[in-house]
This record gives structure tokens, C-alpha cells and sequence, in this order.
């Protein structure tokens, strides 16, 4: 069942969005070789602490950590770790903020150091793809416009769309209906309405778009060892068009 947020809901959920871009223009700040992912999560717990929000997923099915911090291959769900990052990797930092009981989720995509051509494009593309999907968030189009957009793109420029991980409604619970491929046909899916609110977040792959999981059963890597990225927002669908409830560049 969809849940329709009102003007008031939504304005709440900004506000934790808001907090939440805080946090990564944060940790773009922080990245550079020889810090860890771990030394990230704990910044992140404190900020938000010290912000009065909490991370939603630390305990969610028993996720342990405030962050999720995948590393190169890593397509979602990885573990912070102790490991120091080098010159050259890429790191996702996904998280979802509770800030007065409403949520908002999003993931961003950072660079090491000096990374690869190829890392680099794999960057660009897959941000852009976000705001492609962004675009076809409107009243009265369907969730497929949205999904057909972003694949259209990825694989224009040589790269492809993870398949088993989705975007999703979010509102007082982070995974509400409907679901958000980022992958389909146009004209497709459940048409979008006013008040809707959803995440809109491709995990892009330099080679095949197949995943493994490993041994402790959440983190997501690609099949062939090449490199993944991603990166998510929060949006409501208002008669405006797409308000981005996790914009980084809103934060002051």
C-alpha cells in the first residue's frame, strides 16, 4: 500500500533530509587516502547524536553499523571496517536518518585520491543517471518512465544497471511501497501522485550487472570483480514537480 504523505509529513521528512546531506558534505570533506570506513561510521553516529536524529538502519534485521560503506566492488551493504581506504579507491556511504520518527535515505559516491578514467566516468555517469530518474518523477507518469529513463542512459554509456537492489517509498519506515527499478519499460508500474514520496537510487556496474553476496549475508559485490557505484536520493512528488528532500546543495 502507498502512503500519502501531506504538505506537514513531508516537510518533516526535508527536514531529516536535510540533516542528512549535512552529513555528506561532511564526509566529502573527510575522504582521502588512509581514513577508514569505520572512522566514518562513527563520525556519522555522533553527528547525527549531537543533531538529536539516529541512524534507522544500525540494528534494522540486525545491521550493526550507522553506515553502509562499500568499497569498489562493492555494490551496496558493506561493512565499515577498520581497513584505511588508499589512493585510487571509490567508497559509497549509504545511510538513512531518523530525525522526530521520519526518515530520509540517501547514498553518494566518493573518490579516493586519484582514481582511474574509468572510475571517474563510472562517477559521472551513474550521478547523472540519479538526476535523469529524478526528471520523469512527475504526476502522472509511472514508475517504468522512471526505470526506462536510467537504464537508457547507463547503457548508452557502456556501463550496466544492478538488477537486485531497488529504490523504494519511505516515510515513517524506510521501505514503504512502491518499489523503484532503475531498470524497464516505459508507461509501466504504478502511475505517481502528488504526495507520493520515493528513493530513486542506481547502483551502476563497469561490467556485468549480476551480483554476489558474501559470507555475512548483507554485502552486495559484483560478480566480476569490477567496479560499482551509487548514488540515491529522497524525493516527494508535488504538483511542482520532484522536490529532492536530500539535495546536498540546499544545506547552508
Amino acid at each position: 500500500m502507498v502512503i500519502i504523505k501531506t504538505e506537514q509529513e513531508i516537510e518533516m521528512m526535508r527536514k531529516a533530509g536535510q540533516l542528512l546531506a549535512s552529513v555528506h558534505k561532511e564526509i566529502g570533506k573527510m575522504i582521502k587516502p588512509g581514513i577508514s570506513t569505520y572512522e566514518i561510521d562513527q563520525f556519522v553516529e555522533e553527528y547525527l547524536k549531537k543533531h538529536g536524529a539516529t541512524p534507522e538502519q544500525k540494528g534494522y534485521y540486525g545491521y550493526p553499523y550507522a553506515t553502509c560503506a562499500s568499497i569498489n566492488d562493492e555494490i551496496c551493504h558493506g561493512f565499515p571496517r577498520k581497513t584505511s581506504l588508499k589512493d585510487g579507491d571509490i567508497v559509497t556511504i549509504d545511510m538513512v536518518v531518523n530525525l522526530d520518527g521520519w526518515l530520509a535515505d540517501s547514498a553518494w559516491s566518493y573518490s579516493v585520491g586519484n582514481i582511474s578514467d574509468e572510475a571517474q566516468k563510472l562517477l559521472d555517469v551513474t550521478k547523472k543517471a540519479l538526476y535523469i530518474g529524478i526528471e520523469k518523477a512527475i504526476i502522472g507518469n509511472r514508475i517504468g518512465d522512471i526505470s526506462h529513463a536510467i537504464q537508457s542512459y547507463v547503457e548508452s554509456e557502456g556501463f550496466a544497471v544492478v538488477r537486485d537492489f531497488v529504490g523504494h517509498g519511505i516515510g515513517k519506515n524506510m521501505h514503504e511501497d512502491p518499489q523503484v527499478p532503475h531498470f524497464g519499460r516505459p508507461g509501466r508500474g504504478l502511475r505517481l501522485m502528488e504526495g507520493m514520496v520515493l528513493t530513486i537510487e542506481p547502483m551502476v556496474n563497469v561490467g556485468k550487472y549480476n551480483c554476489t553476496i558474501d559470507d555475512n549475508q548483507w554485502t552486495a559485490r559484483t560478480i566480476d570483480g569490477k567496479l560499482s557505484a551509487q548514488y540515491e536520493h529522497t524525493l516527494a512528488i508535488t504538483k511542482g514537480g520532484p522536490l529532492i528532500l536530500t539535495e546536498q546543495e540546499e544545506v547552508k
